[in-house]
């Protein structure tokens, strides 16, 4: 299978760095499968888990908020957070999700209303990724 290079960044660190053959990413528009030779585009990423498959295997980890550029031979993704699911901090999530689950029920203003959807859309992809199978292919 074709491969084609694969850069993400957060604010903090390179996530990942290397030759892939395809990443699957949760989009604002659903999610997007990137492929080697794929037409160039920019999209909106929104949190949940990706699919990363180099080597006829495929590894999943928690992405926020983001967004990625695909170009025929490398995509380079940016995001808040990227975490592999061992590197998940669960109390964290938890105490995360309760925390914008308690905000919403308060429900001030659109503006909050909206940026506790967010942080409890990432804490409920935290916890997804962290409890699923990621490996598999073996």
């Amino acid at each position: 299978m074709r491969t084609f290079f694969l850069e993400i960044i957060t604010p903090e660190k390179t996530f990942f760095r290397g030759e892939v053959e395809s990443i699957n990413i949760p989009s604002v528009g659903g999610a997007c499968t990137v492929m080697a030779g794929h037409q160039p585009m920019v999209f909106a990423v929104e949190p949940g888990a990706i699919r990363i498959t180099a080597d006829g295997k495929t590894r999943e980890a928690f992405m926020s908020e983001g967004f990625v550029e695909v170009r025929p031979d490398e995509t380079i993704a940016f995001s808040q957070a990227v975490e592999w699911p061992e590197d998940i901090n669960e109390r964290r999530a938890v105490d995360a999700k309760e925390r914008a689950e308690e905000q919403l029920r308060r429900n001030r203003s659109a503006a909050e209303y909206r940026l506790n959807r967010v942080a409890l859309a990432r804490a409920f992809a935290r916890l997804k990724v962290k409890h699923h199978n990621y490996m598999s292919g073996d």
